[in-house]
Order: structure tokens, then C-alpha cells, then sequence
């Protein structure tokens, strides 16, 4: 049962990605770190570890070449709101455990990924917590039983985005990685820039 990273992606389009940090930063400024972010994160992660990265693209009729990103496959994430986007992976990947990570987290590095798999080895569910209420990394196991941190609404770009999604898992077995930032204000995009 061979691990699946994947990617989420949306087509580097001005004015469609990385609104709200847009609105600190201009549109322009936030067009490029998101597609450096998209040019870097899967080279840094691709062939690292035991996993097949996929990138999930949206909106799904666009071409994958469009991303210039390089991936072990590309699939378009589906309709539905983010839960269900990223619970789409269970449907389509071949068995074996997934993880989900976006592409504004500059901190993200390997031996995260591999430690999430680790961890998925003895729990049911593994996340990477985010310094704003939310998540960066999401992973679930398959087997036995898949896990739903979604079933239940969640307030997506909240403080209490985990805290809705751990709700949802009430009983089940829960890992946490290290937090990091998710790039998504002008704050943050300074706090980056400055520890670089």
C-alpha cells in the first residue's frame, strides 16, 4: 500500500489565488509567491520519501501544464466544498494512506511528510496545525475504516477550523505534527519574508 501526497492546486491565475494576502500585498506580489510556491513545493517533495505526489488541480477542465509543476499525477479536486474536496482522494487513489497539503505553507519540508506517515502507521488521522486556528496537513488511513474530519460543517478560514474538524473525530485517534505558518495575509507574508 504505497503512501499518496497530494497537492492542492489552483490554476495560477492573477486575481484568483491568494486573495486575501492580495489585499495586503497587491495583486502582483501575491500572483508570485504563489507561483513560486507552486514551482518549489513539489520539486522539494517529489521522490523525497516512499510517496506518490499528486497534484489535485482546480478548476478541473484546466490543463495540468498550466501549473508547470511536476507530479507523480495530476486529477481535477471536484465540486463540493474544501471537505469534500480533500476527502475526494479516498474515492480515486489506490489503497494506502494519504495526506493533503496546500501550496501556502513555505516551512513545509520532507521529513514532515514522512513523519506523517509514520504517524499514520498507529492513529487514524494525523494534522499539521497552523498558527491562524487552521491546518496545513491532513492525513488520513484508509484502513479499516476511513476516518471523516468533515462529516459535520466545519468554518473553513476560522480560528476554530481544526477545533470543528477534531470535533469530527471525537474518539478516534488523532496526531499532530509541528505548527507552522500558512502564508495567507500580509502579516504573515512579512513574518516569512523576515525568517528567510
Amino acid at each position: 500500500m504505497k503512501p499518496h501526497l497530494v497537492i492542492f492546486a489552483k490554476e495560477p491565475r492573477m486575481g484568483r489565488v491568494k486573495t486575501r494576502l492580495a489585499r495586503d500585498i497587491g495583486k502582483v506580489s501575491a500572483w508570485r509567491f504563489y507561483r513560486a510556491m507552486l514551482a518549489d513545493l513539489p520539486k522539494r517533495l517529489r521522490g523525497k520519501g516512499p510517496w506518490r505526489t499528486v497534484i489535485s488541480h482546480s478548476p478541473d477542465r484546466m490543463k495540468p501544464s498550466l501549473l508547470r509543476a511536476c507530479a507523480d499525477g495530476y486529477v481535477a479536486q471536484g465540486g463540493g466544498d474544501l471537505g469534500q474536496r480533500m476527502l475526494r482522494p479516498a474515492r480515486y487513489l489506490p489503497t494506502g494512506p494519504f495526506v493533503v497539503i496546500g501550496t501556502d505553507i513555505p516551512d513545509i519540508q520532507a521529513h514532515h511528510i514522512r513523519q506523517a506517515f509514520k504517524l499514520l502507521g498507529s492513529h487514524d488521522a494525523v494534522f499539521g496545525p497552523a498558527d491562524d486556528g487552521g491546518f496545513w496537513l491532513v492525513g488520513l488511513k484508509r484502513h479499516p475504516i476511513l476516518s471523516n474530519p468533515y462529516r459535520r460543517p466545519v468554518r473553513w478560514s476560522h480560528p476554530e477550523t481544526l477545533a470543528d474538524c477534531l470535533a469530527n473525530l471525537k474518539g478516534k485517534k488523532v496526531a499532530f505534527l509541528e505548527t507552522l505558518t500558512d502564508v495567507d495575509d500580509g502579516r504573515s507574508f512579512r513574518r516569512w519574508r523576515e525568517n528567510r
